[in-house]
């Protein structure tokens, strides 16, 4: 076999395994909330702006449009955010955080802290380092 199609040699599968990994890290830390980290990254952009578009909320997470419609979805169904049309163009969706999404801010503000703790072993420095390159890397398939 070639040394290239090696699992062990896979970048790309090391991502995966990783990004696995924070998700089961995250998963306990959201229980209270009652919600998912892709849901959580929904939330954290709303509670840095909120009543935004649809498309600005796109944009700022990255999220897939039909995975958005998905967890807008279920945001509403447990009254975290409201959708309602643009007064300047009905067309266009605007998403609000509700009271009960605006108190949620406050439930999750200790998860990155919590969620630092687990990278022990890593200096602020490596943690920011490591952070550059993974958008260095991601720059590369934009």
């Amino acid at each position: 076999m070639l040394v290239t199609l090696r699992l062990e040699n896979q970048l790309c599968h090391r991502f995966y395994l990783l990004s696995n990994a924070f998700t089961r890290a995250y998963r306990p830390l959201l229980e209270e909330l009652d919600i998912t980290y892709p849901q959580y990254v929904v939330m954290m952009a709303l509670w840095e702006k909120d009543d935004i578009t649809v498309a600005t909320l796109l944009d700022k997470t990255g999220i897939d449009g039909g995975a958005m419609s998905l967890m807008l979805k279920k945001l509403v169904q447990k009254d975290y955010v409201a959708i309602h049309k643009d007064k300047k163009d009905a067309r266009v969706k605007v998403i609000k955080l509700t009271t009960k999404g605006k108190n949620a801010k406050q439930a999750a503000i200790d998860i990155p802290a919590q969620m630092m703790c687990k990278l022990d072993g890593f200096s602020e420095d490596e943690a920011k380092q490591l952070r550059d390159l993974m958008d260095k890397l991601h720059l590369c398939f934009d």
